[in-house]
């Protein structure tokens, strides 16, 4: 439809598999799909957890116009500087201030304005900022009603409960930081596409990315264990969402799984 235009996001990449995966993959589904936007979750592109300038360049090499992260934006050190070089890659926003990086971008396409956002959630997770309330104080300064969250969260209850919260002011919330991919995908009150979690990009003959049989030795001997990323075939987990162009409102969404050769 010419007044509406696509937005195609990808999970939490894992790992070599999962990097080769979106490079193997995200070609063709721009093609299929052409979306405007292509937003990718890099937070475990590197060995399975956090990411590095060098892997963040090879995901916008591979398609992604902006990268969004998590809880382990920062397990790899040198990524820190990475963040305030004005590249389109963003942080949880509600850590403390200081902290490099930040939590927002504005993508600019077509005549629109996408504003993209990352938060984590608090439940089972480190202790962050309130998102609810950064996540108030971000669209009260936000000028576009095209808004993106990504909210990196581990409770089901809490990224349920944050997408009634921000139903009708933000065109999307996907949750990531899981891995498995949910079958609730659905237009909220007031245009918002959600998904509780889009699940992984990476191998899935794995236990959430990890050597099975590494996990498998942790729960049946209970002896603390070195975790890898699992040595096979990738494949890709995302969504594709219809969004009008004027004003925003989301009408459609997808889920994507795509296995890599």
């Amino acid at each position: 439809m010419s007044d509406s235009y696509r937005i195609l996001f990808l999970g939490d990449v894992v790992g070599k598999p999962g990097r080769r995966a979106v490079q193997e993959l995200l070609p063709s589904l721009q093609e299929a799909y052409s979306p405007l936007f292509t937003i990718v979750n890099g937070e475990n592109s590197a060995g399975g957890v956090g990411i590095t300038a060098d892997i963040a360049e090879e995901l916008f090499q591979a398609g992604a116009d902006a990268l969004t992260l998590g809880n382990h934006a920062f397990h790899k050190r040198d990524i820190a500087p990475y963040l305030d070089q004005g590249r389109p890659i963003i942080r949880p926003g509600n850590m403390p201030p200081g902290t490099p990086g930040c939590g927002k971008t504005s993508l600019n396409r077509g005549g629109i304005q996408l504003d993209v956002f990352n938060f984590c959630g608090r439940v089972y997770m480190e202790p962050y900022d309130d998102p609810f309330r950064w996540i108030d104080e971000e669209l009260a300064s936000s000028t576009t009603p095209h808004r993106f969250l990504d909210f990196h969260a581990e409770a089901t209850s809490e990224k349920i409960a944050m997408g009634w919260y921000v139903a009708a002011r933000v065109t999307a919330l996907v949750g990531t930081h899981t891995h498995v991919t949910t079958a609730d995908e659905q237009i909220l009150p007031g245009g918002t596409a959600y998904i509780t979690d889009v699940g992984m990009c990476g191998p899935q003959d794995s236990v959430l990315g990890m050597d099975k049989e590494i996990i498998l030795q942790r729960f049946l001997t209970q002896m603390p264990q070195r975790f890898e990323v699992a040595n096979s075939i990738g494949s890709i987990r995302g969504v594709i969402i219809d969004v009008r162009k004027e004003d925003g409102r989301a009408w459609s969404i997808q889920r994507i799984a795509m296995e890599a050769s």
